[in-house]
């Protein structure tokens, strides 16, 4: 690794860490010697890199500080191009025209001899399994995350069965052949999921009054507690 990359790489990692890392860590993970990486951690501050601490005690970036715009690797790229292609590929048509206009504008931005990391990248998304067919606009389940906000979903159990829920969507789930909206329903006073393509009927209402990240979190450990009760022997 050129040191030009190793300086980038030390920045990437602090940005990763809210505590300090030591500078044992950093020479551990970029495979460097101890003295080396103080040398490096020497440069960056000269450089006015707002890094506190010193040897011995650990390293922190402090806040607010980005590097410039699409200072990119060759392996970020190659990371952002695939997922973009994935997308794509999985997304309803407003996220796949992002994804692709994220791809050229990727392509138009970084240097010329990253170029062909993009328009000839050997990664590609394959999947072999049919996707069923979504029934509904899924750009508006994400307009309902954003703005926290309740839908009225006309839903179908697997036999076909609709019901009405009024629920209130914190995350949409991308499985390779599904799309889940997680959600806490009202009908059940419980957190459901409701495949994308079994949704006949949206539409958006108000407000829900619990913050999305607050319904996420409650539904993580609600996940967990299911997990432990299901595990024999509990």
């Amino acid at each position: 690794m050129r040191r030009t990359e190793r300086l980038f790489q030390i920045i990437q990692v602090l940005r990763r860490h809210r505590a300090p890392v030591t500078g044992q860590a950093l020479a551990e993970e970029l495979e460097v010697s101890l003295r080396t990486l103080y040398r490096d951690m020497a440069e960056l501050i000269a450089q006015r890199v707002p890094i506190r601490g010193e040897a011995g005690t650990g390293y922190v970036l402090e806040e607010g500080y980005d590097m410039p715009p699409l200072m990119l690797t060759a392996d970020e790229l190659e990371a952002a191009v695939l997922g973009a292609q994935w997308v794509a590929a999985r997304g309803d048509a407003a996220l796949s025209r992002g994804a692709r206009d994220l791809i050229a504008k990727l392509t138009a931005a970084v240097p010329r001899e990253l170029q062909p990391v993009i328009v000839d990248s050997g990664l590609k998304p394959v999947s072999f399994r049919k996707r069923p067919k979504d029934s509904l606009d899924v750009a508006l389940v994400r307009q309902a995350i954003r703005g926290q906000m309740k839908m009225r979903l006309d839903y179908a159990d697997e036999a076909g069965a609709v019901t009405q829920r009024t629920v209130w969507p914190f995350l949409l789930a991308y499985w390779d052949e599904v799309q889940l909206i997680c959600a806490w329903c009202e009908l059940r006073q419980g957190f459901r999921h409701f495949r994308t393509d079994r949704v006949r009927a949206a539409e958006l209402l108000g407000r829900f009054p619990e913050r999305v990240g607050r319904l996420r979190r409650r539904w993580e450990l609600d996940r967990r507690d299911q997990r432990s009760i299901e595990k024999p022997g509990q």
